[in-house]
């Protein structure tokens, strides 16, 4: 493996952001990420009437996209965005993809233009409005807002509790804890994969792993095109654009909050270095890129930050790696059925650790910057925070929703610019 030693470097990760694994070891450990956001990015296509193979091809160009855009400088994966699922059902269901494609363009061009005022004017505000003690509860939501999720994953048989699924779900949540610390070398940075493989094999030998799409689905097969000017011309929908494009500013919240995940890992800012504006940039022209081809809007990925977390492996040459496979994969019917066909529970018990790994990283914030819980501020914008995002609180205008995330974002913003430093009953007379 080859260490770039030109620039700053964390000594705590294995491979750090400009690192260049070997050739073997960049292929295995950029299919363990591909596994990660297998699930959910074809899962988003499937719930609005899409074909899953161009949710991969708009997802892996879409990541190299914000590669390039970010001067390969933070490792990322974007996938197909659950932010808009309801807002695309309803289009599907009166107009089409056509509307659909045009939302998620004009979703992309608001992070486009939000990306070139903080260009012109700067985002030193970004210090001001996030400091630690809204950051870290951020943070801790975003991992334990999807603990449900994993949860339902790993228990949940067609909406039913299922022991065998739940079996199956601690097993590979048990064997990804043993092979991450019992493992050295390479095997150390692959616990996620290994865990995946070991957890679809028991899931074949009991019998929950349906091979029927496997068998019925093509060697080669072009990825479900639609694209703008050749599959259907162009026609406005002022309805796409007025419910979608709002949505942006939701995510671009998370999206700030996947980055301040990302600058703890690795011990960089990215906000200064690329820029927030060139991040914004990236997730935007991704998402304007899948509207044209047929895809959803994407986003970043914290499935892939939990991998990043717990292998310290973050180089950004695995993720581009990743999606070099998506987009191979989204021609290769057989591959990408296979992939498909890993059951939930595997899934869910190596989300369990994924996800709590985001999480603590939120801990680790508040307890490196020494946020002190004595001041009355502290534990009121934490105690908001955490208790909004993680209970799924969400606010609905409408066809507009602002997610628990956002919301709980949005409140901690809030409460850090108008509270005082300290309560009344704090200050000395």
């Amino acid at each position: 493996m080859t260490k770039n030693n030109t620039e700053f470097r964390n000594d705590e990760a294995i491979l750090d952001v400009q690192d260049k694994p070997s050739f073997q070891h960049w292929l295995v450990l950029s299919i363990q990420h591909l596994f990660t956001m297998f699930g959910s990015t074809v899962l988003v296509p499937l719930l609005i009437g899409l074909n899953p193979s161009i949710a991969l091809f708009s997802s892996g160009c879409g990541t190299l996209v914000y590669i390039l855009c970010t001067k390969a400088k933070i490792p990322a994966y974007l996938g197909s965005s659950f932010a808009f699922i309801a807002t695309m059902q309803l289009l599907m269901k009166d107009y089409g993809y056509p509307a659909v494609g045009q939302g998620a363009i004009a979703a992309g061009l608001v992070y486009v233009i939000v990306a070139l005022v903080i260009s012109k004017f700067g985002s030193n505000w970004v210090d001001r409005i996030l400091p630690p003690v809204v950051v870290g509860p951020i943070v801790i939501v975003i991992g334990l807002s999807l603990a449900t999720t994993a949860a339902n994953d790993a228990m949940l048989h067609n909406s039913n509790y299922d022991l065998k699924y739940f079996a199956v779900a601690l097993f590979t949540l048990a064997v990804t804890i043993i092979f991450n610390m019992f493992l050295g070398g390479f095997a150390s940075m692959i616990p996620v994969l290994l865990g995946i493989i070991c957890g679809y094999i028991l899931a074949v030998l009991v019998g929950i792993v349906d091979f029927s799409s496997v068998a019925q689905a093509k060697w080669f097969s072009l990825p479900a095109f639609d694209v703008l000017g050749v599959n259907y011309h162009f026609k406005w929908y002022p309805a796409a654009i007025i419910t979608m494009a709002p949505i942006a500013f939701v995510t671009m919240t998370e999206h700030m909050g996947h980055v301040m995940v990302l600058n703890k890992l690795t011990k960089r800012n990215f906000f200064k270095k690329p820029g927030l504006h060139r991040t914004l940039l990236g997730d935007g022209l991704s998402s304007v890129l899948a509207g044209f081809v047929g895809g959803p809007p994407t986003t970043s990925y914290g499935e892939n930050i939990g991998v990043l977390a717990m292998t310290k492996v973050h180089s950004v040459w695995v993720l581009g790696g990743a999606a070099l496979f998506a987009i191979i994969f989204s021609f290769v019917g057989k591959i990408s059925a296979l992939i498909q066909s890993i059951p939930t529970p595997v899934i869910g018990g190596i989300s369990f650790l994924l996800f709590g790994m985001i999480a603590s990283n939120g801990m680790r914030i508040l307890v490196d910057n020494k946020v002190n819980f004595e001041l009355k501020r502290n534990l009121v914008i934490t105690s908001v925070i955490l208790v909004v995002g993680i209970g799924g609180t969400y606010l609905k205008l409408g066809d507009f929703q602002l997610t628990s995330i956002a919301l709980s974002t949005l409140f901690g913003i809030i409460l850090n610019l108008v509270l005082p430093q300290q309560a009344v009953s704090e200050r000395k007379n």
